[in-house]
């Protein structure tokens, strides 16, 4: 084997690093230097395979032949590193960030790009491991728009797609490994419509079936079989909060079918996240605010029970909430508060950290993960 000791190797030009072919050893107890930049400066024209360090992110980047993908950070493991994403706002002022929390440590957000379709709020997410969606939402009227990101990377949204019905606002939102299913919505009437799409695919969504009821501010959470609508508003006026509990099986086709009800009060715009086990039902309006949390076990039929309470300040209506297999974590309301439970227990919040892009407030966010009870 042959050795060669060398201090700096470019290429002829000085604007890169040549190509070394065939087999060879580094040996150092010192450090490689991998190319580094911003996301805004990834390089075009690159061959999967390639790896270069995200200023931005602070990772690893590689790829794949379609796109950017970060090295070693969605780990899918019990509480192992998955990511929770809040992508627009609806209130104070509608917004086209998103943000992005770690779920199993602590700490404030950081920003992980913007939504293609301008300021938004309202809209609905739905994910599997690798790709997430932001379904509808208003941005100046209701829009049948979709948007995917690639939930380990950061960047900007990429527009692909329309929802076959206009949900407009606040559809309820459920996902597994394949599908994402929204129900319900406002575009102004309101919606009773369930349609669905393939997560992976770039194609439009189809209808799946019905809700019991036009229904608006619809809740979600999922194992990896069934999806449970929870609460929302049905037309009135002023519009009426209900605690309806309805489900699908999501590899199917139909109507919902009832579930039970909301055990504490009837409600609507609650944050929803859930295990394969358990769903979380945080905050919400009744119609004021209100600060309850509740749970439900997915897999049995039956009323949601007592969970505790959320006790930051701030932390009540038009909440987001992301999971884990093992944390709900919850974001939003009138503050910029983050706060997490343990699914499994039973008891109030503990204060995660803040919201720092949107750092006024983060009502009624998309809500994007890639560790969620429908995986």
């Amino acid at each position: 084997m042959s050795r060669l000791n060398i201090n700096n190797l470019t290429n002829e030009n000085e604007d890169g690093s040549p190509r070394i072919s065939g087999i060879s050893t580094f040996s150092s107890t010192a450090f490689l230097e991998a190319p580094k930049g911003t996301t805004a400066q990834r390089p075009e024209n690159v061959a999967p395979g390639m790896i270069r360090f995200n200023t931005d992110s602070g990772h690893l980047e590689y790829y794949t032949g379609e796109f950017w993908d970060e090295v070693l950070v969605a780990n899918n493991t019990l509480d192992g590193g998955n990511r929770g994403i809040f992508a627009g706002a609806y209130a104070p002022g509608r917004s086209d960030t998103i943000e992005y929390v770690t779920i199993s440590t602590l700490g404030n957000s950081l920003d992980f790009g913007n939504l293609v379709g301008g300021t938004t709020g309202g809209g609905a997410g739905t994910s599997d491991r690798t790709r997430g969606w932001h379904l509808g939402g208003n941005p100046s009227s209701y829009t049948n728009q979709m948007q995917f990101i690639t939930i380990a990377s950061t960047g900007n949204s990429t527009d692909a797609g329309d929802l076959s019905t206009t949900a407009g606002t606040h559809p309820g939102a459920v996902s597994s490994s394949t599908r994402g299913i929204i129900a319900g919505g406002l575009n102004p009437a309101y919606l009773s419509v369930i349609q669905y799409h393939t997560i992976q695919s770039t194609g439009g969504s189809v209808t799946f079936g019905d809700l019991s009821a036009p229904r608006r501010n619809v809740s979600g959470v999922m194992s990896s079989t069934r999806g449970v609508f929870c609460g929302g508003k049905e037309p009135g006026s002023p519009a009426i909060e209900v605690d309806t509990l309805e489900f699908i099986t999501m590899s199917t086709l139909g109507d919902a079918i009832s579930f039970g009800e909301l055990s504490l009060e009837d409600r609507s715009q609650m944050g929803s996240c859930s295990n394969s086990t358990r769903g979380i039902l945080a905050g919400g309006r009744t119609p004021a605010d209100t600060s309850h949390i509740e749970f439900l076990t997915i897999a049995t039929t039956g009323n949601s029970q007592d969970f505790g309470d959320l006790v930051q300040t701030g932390l009540d209506g038009d909440v987001g909430a992301v999971s884990s297999p093992t944390r709900a974590v919850i974001s939003g309301g009138v503050s910029n508060v983050i706060a997490y439970v343990t699914i499994a227990s039973t008891g109030d919040s503990t204060d995660f950290g803040d919201l720092t892009q949107n750092s006024s407030a983060s009502q009624e966010p998309a809500c994007i993960s890639n560790g969620h009870g429908g995986l």
